[in-house]
């Protein structure tokens, strides 16, 4: 990690620079299948293990017992291996006595667990043999107070063991002493306490990814799915599973530590129709030391917290909204229980939510709060916006850096799925609404309009551009349950009003190069909760909203874009010219990551090419919280007139291989991050915060953070320059205006322009 100097008023800090954590243990329960018969095991605590086939997920991997190939001769090797509901996965426990159970194969169940070559000793692999009554055949399966099992086989004593407590598929699962930890331990969907029960009845298919709890299933039982959740996804960065954990009206005392990928929501027309209490909702810092950089892609919405501690940690960086939620205490943006050394956070997002006590910003960099109630607010450090909200500070950047708009001017909130007091699924889409100040749920039911369930197309791993368009052109609205979808053409979205809903960081993958979303120039379009992420053929766009040279009018039912991000390398080698194009008028982004990566897989100048984030070509667009990192030419460019922007935050490139490289047709040093193209006569943005990170040559220079027309009608508020760690230059904050940051004077500001 490195050190950034100190800038004057704050903590010495490290930069953003992400750093990649080791691997954690991870685990995941499956849902009980329907209509399971249970029978009790004799001398195994009263275990119930079910009579038809089961599957047993390791709670230490998140990965299912499989048989390997899908083969069941003898011989074929007993692994842990990604769960995929495949009949390679399903086993069929057989009573033998004592409480011992011989465990076969669900197509074959004579085909049995077995201890090769009948040994006692520790590391002997598991393997299917033909069950003929053998002591190494049989297993106890000993149920523990979570409602997991670990498995002693008969003939050695020893327990069934992940080698290593590894994470990885194909690993050939071994007997070794039995040592209480979690490599021994797994869960039976089916068995009493391994999972919750069936979701509550009237529940839509909403696919493998989703889970719905209800408060009629045991606390145990709901904990259980919870904690193994979140042990697949701790520290699964850039993996392909996603999940969504949906609670329905009621109290629930449990404890939620959020994942990567994962959502956590109520199903409450309000969000106190869910109560969450105990341990409440809670993400801390993702490595030891209690560092949040690299803390993205996760969601918390619709819910009430009561925490026991009276404080929910919400320590994040990017792309983790925290919307319409109602906190009774207060918030922690940071991990404050692990040191000050390096538990920086840099984030971050919350709408529509009301915080009784206080919100504590402590390390994290910058932050938005919209349309939100609070107690009070402590902390800066360099660019702090509240925008619409009640209970914020007052406005006195720089010093504090607080950037304070009594109003929203613009605002539509995000939808979301509910049931309504008859059990009916329906899908709540707000209203537009002005000059906002304040969450819209607070007095009442808010504006907007409920659709039923079954206007939407539920997508669910296995779809396909083909199915997702067919149900698009037959006036369906959209929710895309958690997965990776591939799409071999673009989602063409042409109908006024479409709703598409992601959950779970449902993520959309464009292949041959193709753009994953288009959208015709009409009224009301929402699109929301969907991480877009490049495939190795370059995408010259990879999302569209309008085609070029729209020019209606939408003032009085806009498009909009709540939680939508992008991603162009870090988990393969992407490349797409363009994340985001908005050609349509009157377009509102309400939280937006584009982000090329820079950091694990794929990642290099040659390697994850993207040359521009964000070109707003249409008229009247606003923009709150919106974040643009590391692409190789301008992050924003805009050329549109009468745009705004409420927060704004972006770092340079770290990989620039040099100057030449990174210098303007017009020879001006670097790409500015933010651009305002000379056309422009009407603009206006607050609260900028733009970062160099020069990492590779660090004296290389960027002429200007902010490039734009000189004009009565083009306005900037409140803007924030730094160099991290040492690495760059910037010579100046906003066209020839303002002092230049470098190693040695690595932050400063400036407040209006012109």
């Amino acid at each position: 990690m490195i050190q950034v100097p100190a800038v004057p008023g704050t903590r010495t800090r490290t930069s953003r620079t992400r750093r990649r954590t080791s691997a954690l243990v991870a685990a995941l329960v499956l849902p009980a299948s329907a209509g399971l018969a249970l029978v009790t095991a004799p001398g195994a605590g009263a275990a119930t293990l079910p009579t038809a086939p089961a599957t047993v997920t390791g709670v230490g991997s998140g990965k299912c017992v499989d048989a390997r190939a899908a083969a069941t001769g003898n011989g074929t090797a007993v692994q842990q291996y990604t769960c995929n509901g495949s009949s390679a996965q399903q086993w069929q426990f057989t009573a033998t006595d004592s409480g011992y159970y011989r465990i076969g194969a669900g197509s074959a169940p004579a085909q049995v667990w077995d201890v090769t070559n009948v040994s006692t000793a520790d590391s002997a692999l598991t393997q299917l043999w033909l069950y003929g009554g053998g002591a190494n055949q049989q297993w106890l399966p000993v149920q523990e107070a979570s409602g997991a099992f670990h498995f002693v086989n008969r003939n050695s004593g020893k327990c069934l063991d992940v080698p290593g407590a590894s994470v990885a598929d194909s690993v050939q699962l071994q007997q070794y002493t039995c040592n209480g930890t979690a490599a021994q331990s797994f869960n039976v969907s089916g068995s009493d306490g391994g999972g919750p029960t069936d979701p509550p009845a009237g529940t839509p298919d909403f696919g493998p990814n989703v889970t719905v709890f209800d408060p009629s299933m045991s606390a145990s039982s709901i904990q259980s799915k919870v904690t193994s959740v979140y042990n697949q996804q701790v520290n699964n960065e850039f993996g392909t599973q996603r999940q969504a954990l949906l609670f329905t009206p009621g109290t629930y005392n449990v404890d939620i530590p959020v994942g990567y990928y994962t959502q956590v929501s109520g199903l409450g027309l309000s969000p106190d129709q869910v109560n969450i209490t105990g341990g409440g909702i809670h993400v801390a810092g993702h490595t030891s030391d209690g560092n949040a950089t690299q803390n993205f892609w996760r969601d918390v919405e619709n819910m009430s917290l009561s925490p026991s501690s009276g404080s929910t940690m919400w320590a994040i960086s990017q792309a983790d909204p925290f919307r319409r939620m109602d906190v009774h205490g207060g918030m922690l943006l940071y991990d404050n229980t692990h040191g000050s050394s390096g538990n920086w956070s840099s984030g971050g997002y919350i709408g529509n939510s009301r915080i009784t006590g206080q919100i504590t910003s402590g390390t994290q960099q910058q932050f938005l709060t919209k349309n939100s109630s609070m107690g009070s607010w402590n902390g800066s450090n360099w660019n702090m916006v509240f925008v619409g909200d009640q209970g914020a500070p007052g406005n006195t950047f720089p010093s504090p850096p607080y950037t304070t708009v009594g109003q929203s001017p613009v605002s539509k909130e995000k939808p979301f799925i509910y049931v309504d007091g008859s059990g009916n699924w329906q899908v709540f889409n707000p209203a537009l609404r002005t000059n906002v100040q304040g969450p819209d749920w607070v007095n009442g039911t808010s504006p907007g309009t409920s659709i039923p369930i079954d206007q939407f197309y539920i997508v669910k791993p296995g779809d396909t551009a083909t199915t997702i368009n067919a149900a698009l052109s037959s006036g369906k609205n959209l929710i895309v349950t958690p997965g990776v979808y591939h799409l071999s053409a673009p989602l063409n979205i042409t109908r006024a009003n479409t709703v598409v809903l992601g959950l779970g960081m449902a993520t959309l993958v464009p292949d041959n190069g193709v753009t994953a979303i288009t959208t015709a120039d009409v009224d009301g379009i929402d699109i929301a909760g969907l991480l877009i992420s490049a495939n190795t053929t370059n995408s010259a766009t990879l999302m569209q909203v309008g085609p070029a040279g729209s020019t209606a009018s939408h003032a009085a039912n806009p498009t909009t874009l709540q939680d939508v991000f992008f991603r162009v390398g870090g988990d393969i080698a992407g490349k797409a010219t363009t994340s985001l194009v908005v050609n349509s008028a009157n377009v509102i982004g309400d939280h937006l990551w584009l982000w090329r990566g820079d950091h694990s897989n794929g990642v290099g100048w040659n390697t994850n090419p993207a040359a521009q984030g964000l070109i707003v070509n249409g008229a009247d667009v606003t923009m709150y919280g919106l974040f643009v990192e590391h692409y190789e030419k301008y992050q924003t460019t805009w050329n549109g007139n009468g745009g705004r922007t409420y927060f704004y935050q972006s770092e340079t490139p770290y990989d620039v291989p040099d100057q030449g490289s990174w210098t303007t047709s017009g020879g001006d040093l670097g790409y500015a991050s933010y651009k305002v193209a000379n056309s422009v006569t009407s603009h206006e943005a607050w609260g900028l915060g733009i970062y160099a990170y020069l990492r590779d040559h660090p004296n290389l220079v960027l002429g200007h953070a902010i490039e734009t027309p000189t004009s009565a009608g083009v306005k900037f508020h409140d803007m924030v320059t730094t160099v991290l760690g040492g690495a760059g230059n910037i010579n100046h904050v906003i066209d020839q205006t303002g002092p230049a940051v470098t190693a040695s004077h690595s932050h400063d500001t400036w407040t209006t322009y012109p």
